[in-house]
């Protein structure tokens, strides 16, 4: 330590020595030639005629005493008051101070990422516009996002959310830019979004961290199952958190350098003082022995663990220890999405996660394919993820459309009740079908698949087929044409509803009613008529009713997502209110959302199958 301090207290003495002298600006770069070398002599100057003045006493000049060097040259004294000051301040730094200090100059200013706007996403990749959370305070704001209890209930508005939260949009008044990133990435990684919430903690500069963010950035590298990432953030972090984790990065850290010495001195201080203790010490101790020139050998038993951490997942998923199934019933759902990415996972060990991943919304259609075919790779798969792995196969290209439709179903498992994800993962093979006939059940899952992925333009071609699809479905085919298509292509008459709604029960038919009202697809006086024949209202009376109605009426996209994920909190599509699938599909199709808020109505019907 000793040695450290010295060493910075000549760098930075020299450093002030420095500015102390004095500094002549140049306009161009400077010559090693004396000046004057190789330049022609000036021709003399004729002197003007000078009036002639009076003599003047010549003033005295006090003497200053010089006292020579022992070399025998004169040398002015300098000021070290500077150099000295900075001396003492290097002298009371610790080694993470002066790590964090030299950090401040490892970016020219002209590099460094303003916190005024922050997010990975622009207009021109997707993203929204800067205001698009208008002149909302940000303290509420940040309160809506921390009390939103993620996952959200809908897929497609945690897909609209996770747009919203990426985009780079300016900070919000009353909050400081590095927290208002720390909210947003906590947000997305209770989504399941933990690549997502990465992207936003490393937008901010290390030296702009907050407490708030290095408490994230914390659960956002454990969750990416990146321990590494930790590294840089270390010194930083453990000036302002008491976190332990933190604590164990001074041994990590170097074991993945190579430094096996200072690990094993920091991993047994650490025993001592009992930073952490059981698994928790045993999966830190297991990662510094992954570590270059490591000699240890850790055996994880999960045996008497009370439930699943970031901290214990990030570090077994990083050392692919396999966590017990039973471990993730501790946690939610996003967790098992988090292990979807997890790079050093088998495509058998990541299919649960992949999956869910699939249903939350974290996983596209095209991500869920590419994962099957992935799996498909392995070999040696069991018998039935090798069967699902070849229908998958066979409903893209298969030799007939009935034959890519019979996969499908295998897919769907349940024609009455498809699984979600099998919709998913068809709905590309769904929506390169030819309309055909088919049977109704067959062509509401059709319908429903190519929804799932946003293709809709290709499921308003089935509405050439509305004549000739009848039978058990045929009521859902409709329904989904008559919310889902980018523009009218059914007919949505009161009469047309009413009669869905004797068939396909009161439940489904008040979120049609809801979902057309939202989108403007029946008159005010029909969708109040047939809300109120149906025993719910349309009218905003709860406080988030009329937040979401306001903000959409100033135009606010991200505020509306927000809201409308707030509104959609829950795991249980039949505990969601039809008002509030009427509340949000209304307020995204005000503000231009109008994809968004049609893929969430059809969403409603398909999932309450």
């Amino acid at each position: 330590m000793s040695r450290l301090r010295g060493n910075a207290k000549w760098a930075l003495g020299s450093f002030a020595l420095a500015l102390a002298l004095p500094v002549v600006a140049q306009q161009a770069p400077e010559s090693l030639l004396p000046p004057g070398f190789g330049d022609p002599a000036p021709a003399p100057t004729p002197t003007p005629a000078q009036p002639a003045r009076p003599a003047s006493p010549a003033p005295v000049v006090p003497t200053v005493p010089v006292t020579p060097s022992p070399s025998g040259e004169i040398v002015q004294p300098l000021d070290l008051s500077v150099a000295n000051a900075v001396d003492n301040a290097a002298e009371a730094m610790s080694a993470d101070e002066l790590a964090a200090e030299k950090a401040k100059y490892d970016l020219p200013q002209s590099a460094r990422r303003s916190l005024d706007r922050i997010g990975p996403l622009t207009p021109a990749t997707r993203g929204m516009e800067p205001d698009a959370f208008g002149a909302e305070y940000g303290p509420y704001l940040a309160t809506l996002m921390k009390q939103t209890h993620a996952p959200i209930l809908s897929r497609w508005a945690s897909i609209l959310l996770r747009r919203a939260l990426l985009s780079a949009t300016d900070t919000p008044r009353g909050i400081n830019g590095a927290d208002w990133a720390a909210e947003r990435a906590w947000l997305l990684l209770r989504m399941g979004e933990a690549d997502s919430a990465r992207l936003l903690v490393q937008s901010v500069d290390p030296d702009k961290y907050t407490p708030r963010l290095y408490a994230i950035a914390m659960q956002t590298y454990l969750a990416t199952a990146d321990p590494a990432g930790l590294c840089p953030l270390s010194a930083g972090a453990r000036r302002t958190s008491k976190e332990p984790g933190w604590d164990m990065t001074r041994a990590i850290c170097p074991a993945l350098s190579g430094d096996q010495g200072s690990a094993s001195a920091a991993l047994n201080q650490a025993q001592r003082k009992g930073v952490v203790r059981g698994i928790d010490y045993r999966l830190a101790e297991k990662m510094v022995g992954a570590g270059f020139n490591a000699r240890r050998s850790v055996k994880i038993e999960w045996d008497g663990v009370d439930g699943l951490t970031a901290w214990r997942y990030g570090l077994a998923t990083a050392l692919n220890v396999p966590i017990p199934d039973d471990m993730f019933g501790s946690v939610g759902p996003h967790v098992r999405a988090w292990e979807a990415r997890a790079p050093a996972l088998t495509a058998v060990r990541r299919l649960p996660g992949s999956e869910v991943a699939a249903r939350l919304g974290v996983f596209s259609s095209e991500a869920l394919v590419n994962f099957y075919a992935e799996l498909g790779s392995e070999g040696d798969l069991a018998s039935d993820l090798a069967d699902r792995v070849d229908a998958l196969r066979n409903a893209y290209s298969g030799p007939t459309a009935g034959a890519r439709i019979q996969a499908m179903q295998t897919l769907w498992r349940d024609n009455g009740a498809p699984d979600y994800v099998g919709l998913i993962a068809t709905a590309r093979a769904a929506a390169a079908l030819p309309v055909a006939q088919a049977d109704g059940r067959d062509a509401a899952n059709l319908v429903a698949a190519m929804l799932t992925a946003g293709y809709d333009r290709n499921a308003a071609r089935w509405a050439q087929a509305i004549g000739q699809i009848d039978g058990d479905g045929a009521q859902d085919f409709w329904a989904l044409l008559a919310v889902g298509t980018p523009s009218t292509v059914v007919d949505s008459g009161s009469s047309r509803i009413s009669s869905y709604v004797g068939e396909a029960g009161p439940e489904k038919g008040r979120m049609l009613i809801a979902a057309l009202a939202g989108l403007s697809r029946l008159s005010a006086n029909d969708a109040a008529a047939l809300a109120q024949d149906n025993g719910f209202a349309l009218a905003a009376n709860s406080r988030w009713a009329r937040a979401i109605a306001a903000a959409a009426q100033r135009g606010e996209k991200a505020t509306v997502a927000l809201l409308a994920a707030v509104g959609m909190q829950g795991r249980d599509w039949h505990r969601l209110p039809p008002g509030h699938l009427y509340h949000v599909v209304a307020a995204l199709h005000r503000v231009g959302l109008d994809p968004e808020a049609r893929m969430i109505a059809a969403e409603a019907l398909t999932r309450l199958s």
